[in-house]
């Protein structure tokens, strides 16, 4: 692959996305276009509808028959173990609803299956892009990738591959198609960079388990470059450079080189303890977006999940999904993790989002409406079958309850009431689980965390949710651009609500933890460990960095950064004074952060 002639004498562009796997690479792209699929619309005669019936159906066997050979081809070249990435796919295609309604669409329209089959999957994609999830709206990829392998196979066009691009390069696309990211071949693509995407895409989800560097939210680099073009891009910081100088080039050699090294001392940390210098033990654990990271969580040395999100299940499914349903893949997620602990959030689900049932309604600002722990408990049966699905889970005796979006105690005990519910039906049907299943809160609003000293009574644990913590302190929306300068998860107020929270778990005798995205930040673990948290749970790649900086550490140094932290008076100066700790203790890691 060569650089294009036209491109050498231009200046470098300097692009800043959102690094989602670690690694630095100069190397030469290819772009990757979109895959235009038009679908004609045609009218049928009614003695053709049987057949085109069934044309969807044998669509739907040889789509599944194309994502199970993708699986199969990818247990035997990543750490993903049984693939189950693509089980979303798997079930959009055993989605009774969506299979329902192109059948009657075809029965009762007279259309042919190949519209239908789009004209549906666009309605469910507009509806998930239109939420404030990051990881529901991401589903919205997993949604057109199946329907366009469906008309792919209605019209008997082969599958989309990279096979024929030779060399090594650098995959540029306005994004990337699940399938097609789980066909990539480490040794030819060195590096991804897409305009969109977030870091729980599948994207950046394939990126990490194929130890690939990727940079995804890059907005218009597909439309700021061409295929040869030289570039160098930084996964760890998000940066991307089109056209780098000479300068550039020595400066990211150097960063490889260092990263490389680090690396490998990282990975001896495999079996070791998060444990401080002079003793102070840490539960360091993973975030899971569901089963299919599950690999990634043991591959980088998790003590346990710290935080389960359930939602992904319910994106084909919704409130329909059986108690059986859920009940298989939480123990699966149990037994695997056993007996490591594992921490399953109910869902998290808001007014806004998508259910295949229309439970949802629109609302003027989900963000403060019928959303989380209000939906659970003004659905109590089907928040129920949620319950009894994780208590059947627990008998595994590794498995702990976590309410998201509490904002009172009164919340609790609603929950908690329907949780003894769901224990006496099961006790009824004489089925196991286990009795003292630990129960705790996400602290992600003000008033749960100033509120904190009464909710513990009541609970057994804290997980403090920085990400909407932050927000709802700072009334600041971390996806909009215009005030997202405002969003630091280190202002002094977040501080102190984490402290007042910290403090009243400890007097009531329970554990307090953090799965918000600050617990990964390196740079942030002296400050999170002065401040007496029990345990971090992070994405699973971060678990070895942030590891390594805790075993650099010293407790009672870190204390004293914590309560210097607390009479700063911004966001910076707290930064500055973990930045100077970092550098006394694990400087080798400014040099890549």
């Amino acid at each position: 692959m060569t650089e294009t002639s036209d491109s050498k004498n231009l200046e470098p562009i300097r692009l800043k996305g959102i690094g989602v796997s670690p690694g630095v690479v100069v190397a030469h792209v290819y772009l990757l276009k979109p895959d235009q699929w038009h679908v004609l619309k045609r009218e049928l005669k009614p003695d053709e509808i049987e057949h085109e019936i069934c044309r969807f159906e044998d669509a739907l066997i040889e789509t599944r028959r194309q994502i199970k050979t993708i699986q199969k081809n990818l247990e035997t070249r990543t750490a993903i173990g049984d693939a189950s990435i693509l089980d979303a796919h798997l079930m959009v295609l055993d989605d009774r609803t969506l299979i329902e309604e192109v059948v009657n669409g075809i029965r009762e329209n007279l259309l042919n299956a190949e519209f239908v089959v789009k004209t549906a999957t666009e309605r469910y994609a507009a509806v998930l892009e239109s939420v404030e999830d990051d990881y529901l709206r991401e589903r919205v990829t997993d949604i057109r990738d199946v329907a366009r392998r469906i008309v792919h196979s209605l019209s008997g066009k082969d599958d989309e591959t990279l096979g024929d691009i030779d060399g090594e390069y650098v995959l540029i696309a306005q994004d990337l198609a699940p399938s097609l990211t789980a066909s990539l071949r480490k040794e030819q693509v060195l590096g991804i960079a897409t305009d969109h995407g977030s870091a729980t895409s599948h994207t950046a989800v394939m990126a990490r388990a194929m130890e690939i560097p990727a940079i995804v939210g890059l907005r218009d680099v597909s439309n700021q470059i061409h295929t040869g073009d030289l570039i160098a891009m930084d996964g760890n910081r998000g940066i991307f450079i089109i056209r780098p100088t000479e300068s550039d080039l020595e400066e990211y050699g150097r960063l490889a080189e260092t990263r490389r090294s680090i690396s490998q001392g990282l990975t001896a940390l495999h079996d070791k303890p998060a444990e401080t210098r002079d003793g102070h033990r840490i539960l360091l654990s993973a975030n899971s977006e569901g089963p299919d990271e599950l690999d990634a969580v043991l591959q980088y040395g998790a003590e346990g999940i710290g935080l389960f999100r359930t939602e992904y299940m319910f994106l084909s499914h919704g409130s329909s999904m059986s108690e059986e349903e859920q009940t298989k893949i939480y123990t699966h997620v149990a037994q695997r993790l056993s007996p490591s602990p594992v921490i399953i959030r109910t869902q998290d689900i808001g007014g806004d989002k998508f259910l295949a049932d229309n439970q949802s309604r629109k609302e003027a600002n989900p963000f403060l409406g019928c959303r989380s722990i209000r939906l659970s408990l003004l659905y109590p049966e089907h928040f129920k079958r949620q319950l009894r699905a994780i208590l059947r889970a627990s008998a595994s005796k590794n498995v702990k309850i976590m309410y998201p979006m509490i904002s009172g105690a009164k919340e609790v005990l609603q929950a908690n009431a329907l949780l003894d519910e769901s224990k006496e039906e099961l006790r009824k049907r004489g089925i196991p689980f286990d009795e003292n299943l630990d129960v705790g809160i996400m602290v992600e609003i003000p008033s749960a965390a100033l509120t904190a000293d009464i909710i513990a009574k009541h609970v057994d644990f804290f997980s403090i949710g920085t990400n909407d913590l932050v927000q709802y302190s700072l009334a600041v929306d971390r996806v909009n651009e215009r005030v997202a300068y405002l969003y630091e998860p280190m202002h002094p107020a977040v501080l102190k609500l984490m402290k007042y929270t910290i403090d009243a778990g400890h007097s009531a005798g329970i554990w307090v933890g953090i799965c918000g995205e600050l617990a990964a930040d390196p740079l942030a673990t002296p400050l999170l460990v002065g401040l007496g948290l029990d345990e971090l749970s992070v994405a699973p790649a971060a678990v070895p960095i942030v590891k390594d900086v805790i075993r650099a550490l010293d407790q009672t140094r870190a204390a004293e950064l914590a309560n210097a932290a607390m009479g700063c008076k911004s966001a910076g100066e707290v930064l500055g004074l973990c930045r100077e700790l970092t550098s006394e203790v694990a400087p080798e890691l400014l040099d890549i952060l």
